[in-house]
């Protein structure tokens, strides 16, 4: 039987169904626990994922609003960013989620490089938001074309783009007033 992923209920039923096939050995009996185990927790991590929602639709509705942004990345956004008024502006938030550019020219080649320190999990997030976007949204797609027609690499305009996220995120926090 090929391996495939057990977090889709078709497969585990499939395992499932495999698994009442054959002798009840230990083996076999190991691996319907195991199969029940993996639907007790498919079933709480549906019921988690569902609170998230509710609860990020009730804290920050724009946030969802964003394209690329589901639940969960606007879930980990809120968490990794914290009370917004801990940033005076959005270059604040963007060096904090290591999204800033760093100046790295030297002599007459002026250029920036990425920013490898600041909050990981914030660049992630902003990251996911950023490659959702290139992938689905025109608008996006074009920016990203432009900024490599300037002739910065691919990584670069993610930077960029991921930098643009974060004054977009700023912003829509501060609108909120709930979160200040």
């Amino acid at each position: 039987m090929p391996l495939r992923r057990l977090d889709r209920a078709s497969h585990l039923e499939r395992v499932a169904r495999w698994l009442t096939r054959r002798q009840p050995e230990l083996q076999v009996r190991l691996a319907r626990e195991l199969v029940a185990t993996i639907r007790q927790l498919n079933r709480a991590v549906a019921a988690l994922d569902q609170e998230l929602e509710e609860r990020t639709t009730e804290v920050a509705p724009a946030l969802l609003e964003l394209p690329g942004c589901a639940a969960l990345t606007a879930a980990k956004l809120l968490a990794e960013i914290g009370p917004i008024d801990r940033f005076r502006s959005d270059a604040q938030l963007a060096r904090h989620g290591g999204v800033a550019p760093l100046e790295a020219s030297s002599g007459r080649t002026q250029r920036h490089r990425l920013d490898r320190g600041g909050n990981r999990e914030l660049n992630a997030a902003l990251y996911r938001i950023a490659i959702t976007q290139a992938r689905y949204h025109p608008d996006v797609r074009a920016y990203l074309e432009r900024k490599r027609a300037e002739g910065k690499s691919r990584r670069e305009a993610l930077r960029c783009l991921k930098r643009l996220l974060a004054r977009v995120v700023f912003k829509t926090l501060k609108a909120n007033p709930a979160l200040t």
